[in-house]
């Protein structure tokens, strides 16, 4: 057999790793199948005949009430066992130890959980202090908090419009900020990567935050820090910054996208 002969086999193999590929990069809608063998360059009853075979592997499902196919969540689930010791948790500890140690103050990880946000790990400083989501497990709506913000900050925008609406009744009844205020911390986050409190929510407060992003430039956590507002001057907020958006990067470079952590953080706060 030639080198560039390929046998039915591989070729198959080829166009039904395309279609996992090509669906891995419209997870959140999922493809119609006329789409599918448009971008792939396959006609349409080879992509329906290799996508009942995945179907029928449990690695690909049909969306109900729709035409569109995705990712099943057992092709999630055995991607996440393949690197289940190497998450979030993993690799954001020793980040928080070096900044705590550097800082002197308390820091903290927060992962996105659908319309909130959840404190997956801290490290205590010295110095007492009071933050929204308050030790491990504690949860906030998107939009308080400096970490929630910096999450908020970068999301897509129509879902970032949709929790807007869906949380502000619930940011009002917990903090003195309204839509105005939200939207323009908001518009400061996008513009210089991190979010600074100084909103006096939390009397003699104050905290910086900044986003831990994807692949694609979406948050899915925040390191953050809460500190006393007397000890975070415009000059330490300076590099406070610098050095949690350098943690941040290094988490983001790390993660990896079937991390169960940042789908289930409830599941990780309960082993």
């Amino acid at each position: 057999m030639s080198e560039n002969t390929k046998s039915p086999v591989n070729t198959s193999l080829t166009k039904a790793i395309q279609i996992l590929k090509g669906l891995a990069e419209n997870s959140r809608d999922g493809m119609r199948l006329i789409d599918l063998a448009r971008e792939l360059e396959l006609s349409q009853p080879s992509a329906h005949r290799l996508l009942k075979s995945l179907i029928s592997e449990g690695l690909v499902e049909q969306i109900s009430d729709t035409k569109s196919y995705r990712l099943s969540l057992d092709f999630f689930c055995m991607a996440a066992q393949t690197r289940q010791r190497d998450g979030i948790l993993d690799y954001a500890r020793p980040a928080l130890l070096r900044l705590s140690a550097t800082f002197n103050d308390t820091v903290f990880l927060l992962v996105r959980h659908g319309f909130d946000v959840v404190c997956l790990d801290r490290v205590e400083g010295p110095f007492p202090i009071r933050s929204f989501t308050g030790d491990i497990g504690g949860k906030v709506p998107l939009g308080i908090g400096q970490g929630s913000i910096a999450i908020l900050a970068f999301l897509p925008e129509e879902e970032r419009e949709a929790i807007i609406r869906f949380n502000m009744p619930r940011i009002l009844d917990r903090a003195a900020i309204d839509e105005v205020d939200l939207r323009i911390m908001i518009d400061a986050v996008r513009e210089t990567g991190a979010a600074h409190m100084n909103f006096e929510m939390i009397e003699g407060m104050a905290g910086l935050g900044v986003p831990v992003l994807d692949q694609n430039g979406v948050a899915v956590a925040a390191l953050s820090i809460g500190t006393l507002a007397s000890r975070l001057t415009e000059q330490r907020q300076r590099t406070i910054a610098d050095l949690l958006k350098k943690e941040a990067a290094l988490i983001s470079s790390k993660l990896n996208p079937f991390d169960a952590t940042l789908r289930y953080p409830s599941q990780a706060l309960s082993r």
